[in-house]
Formats: C-alpha cells, structure tokens, sequence
C-alpha cells in the first residue's frame, strides 16, 4: 500500500499505537484487563487513527478507556516494535505483521476513579511496580513499567 493510500485507508488499523502508563506519586500502576483476549493485562493503548499523531491518540486513548482528564501526559520519546499477535492481526492490511509503539506516561498525585470503556475492558485494578510488571501481558509494557517504577523514563 502506497503512504497516501495509507493515509486515508478506511478498511485496516493503522500500525502504529500508543502506549500510555499510569501511575501515582506513590508507585501504583493502572492495570486494565482487556475483554479479549481474556486475562490479557495492559496499561492505556491504542492504534493511532489515519492522520493522526501520537499526543493527540495518548490523549484521546486515556479519555475513552479509563475517563481520567487530570495528571501530566509526558511523551517518553521512546517506541518499540513489536509482532502484532495473531489475535489482533485480522484488523490489519494483508502482510502486516509488526506494529510501532509510542510510550507515554500518564503521572497523578493519587488514585482517582477510572470509568471503563466497557467494549475493551472487564476491570481494572492498581498495582504497586514489581506486581504491575509482572501481571502485564506485553513485552513493551513490562519495558516502560520497569523504567517508570525505577525512576529512568527515558
């Protein structure tokens, strides 16, 4: 597919995502369990819409799945690319196999509710770093959790 074919290509998800983690001052993580597949654990994500760039998908992502407006978005400067699991892969133009993720932080002073976008996850709940790292299912999540629950985000 050609960039301006892919520009305004209304069939298959765009390849590229944000990943957004939020935490507290205290060193809590906000973990959402995707619908499906089930017992998949993740932070804030989401494919960037055609046109669009990464800050403006983080802010968007954190409004739809977890409702929160408050606390410092800092883009970490930092992506990763990963291979799209086969679970997701059908949302995909044919050949894609491999998806470009933005990370994100998303800092509060404290805990503060979380309304869920009920079509993407079951529930939600707030771990404390080594727990968060372990509980999240992808390889690039645990990355960023592990950098942020150190003290180096970038």
């Amino acid at each position: 597919m050609s960039d301006q074919n892919r520009a305004s290509d209304p069939v298959h998800r765009r390849p590229e995502s944000v990943l957004i983690v939020i935490y507290t001052d205290l060193g809590e993580f906000l973990l959402l369990e995707r619908r499906r597949p089930p017992g998949f654990w993740q932070s804030v994500t989401g494919s960037l819409e055609w046109g669009e760039m990464a800050d403006g998908a983080a802010r968007r992502e954190v409004v739809e799945e977890t409702g929160i407006t408050q606390g410092v978005l800092i883009n970490l400067q930092w992506t990763q690319v990963y291979e799209i699991l086969p679970a997701f892969g059908k949302v995909y133009a044919p050949g894609v196999t491999r998806n470009l993720e933005h990370a994100f932080s998303l800092r509060l002073a404290q805990r503060v509710p979380v309304t869920l976008s009920e079509s993407e996850h079951v529930r939600h709940r707030w771990a404390a770093g080594a727990d968060a790292v372990a509980t999240v299912s992808s390889s690039t999540n645990r990355a960023v959790i592990d950098r942020l629950r150190l003290g180096r985000p970038h």
